[in-house]
């Protein structure tokens, strides 16, 4: 199997506090992981360290077997082979949806914008934005909003997407539009690690589930062994509370 990320010994603290306390895991080319747990288990932060938004205080981590950690790796260019799509959407507000989902290219990737541009059209179609290329973000609903960040990362053709909660400043009735694309997405093949509330979707959706607690890896497996036969007692107390909601 291609493994295109490996994660070991991972370690981060802010200040005193040990947010991740020694993580190890791989991502494999065609995975869809789902992350889940409590808020505050640094489920966030760990993507976040992933994507060089934050400082790991230990640890590696290695994209194709070079450790992004050690200063050799150009940040701008390593982003663009792995995507992040983020809960507040982080869209440029002063740019139409065609002119957010063409920066990207023509800067860091160096497209025409010929190019960017019909690379842009093509996933705004395919996450069902195309008709809104000419609006500004603030004329959009939340959910056309994280359509667009999904289609803008899309367009920059990264190898693996980080998910951090794209659902969840989105009122209720929008999600379900967010959570369509993502799963063609998986279904296409994307290699996916998605920090997620959503339980139907980890179930449904993943091919491995990671549970955190605490700063650590508490349990990973299939969704079939997480959800119905998880083996750690903290997994379970987690997801008793969403038991019912999944049988409904």
């Amino acid at each position: 199997m291609d493994e295109i990320l490996k994660v070991e010994h991972l370690v981060k603290t802010f200040g005193t506090n040990e947010v991740l306390k020694d993580i190890d895991f791989s991502v494999f080319k065609g995975d869809v992981i789902s992350i889940i747990g409590s808020s505050g288990s640094g489920k966030s932060t760990l993507l976040r360290c992933i994507n060089m938004l934050e400082d790991a205080t230990g640890g590696r981590i290695l994209y194709h077997g070079n450790n992004i950690l050690d200063g050799s790796i150009d940040e701008d260019q390593y982003r663009t082979k792995v995507g992040m799509v983020f809960q507040s959407f982080n869209l440029f507000n002063n740019y139409t949806v065609l002119g957010n989902c063409m920066l990207g290219q023509t800067h860091v990737l160096k497209r025409s914008k010929e190019d960017a541009r019909k690379r842009a059209m093509e996933y705004l179609e395919k996450v069902g934005m195309e008709q809104y290329i000419n609006a500004k973000p603030r004329q959009l609903s939340g959910g056309q909003k994280q359509r667009v960040a999904i289609a803008r990362a899309l367009a920059m053709d990264p190898e693996v997407l980080l998910f951090d909660e794209p659902t969840s400043a989105l009122d209720p009735e929008m999600v379900g539009e967010v959570l369509d694309v993502m799963k063609n997405l998986a279904e296409s093949g994307m290699t996916m690690l998605v920090v997620t509330h959503e339980m139907a979707f980890a179930r449904d959706i993943s091919k491995r589930v990671v549970f955190m607690a605490d700063g650590r890896i508490e349990e990973e497996g299939s969704p079939d062994q997480i959800f119905n036969h998880p083996q750690k007692e903290r997994t379970k107390e987690f997801l008793s509370r969403f038991t019912k909601t999944l049988k409904d």
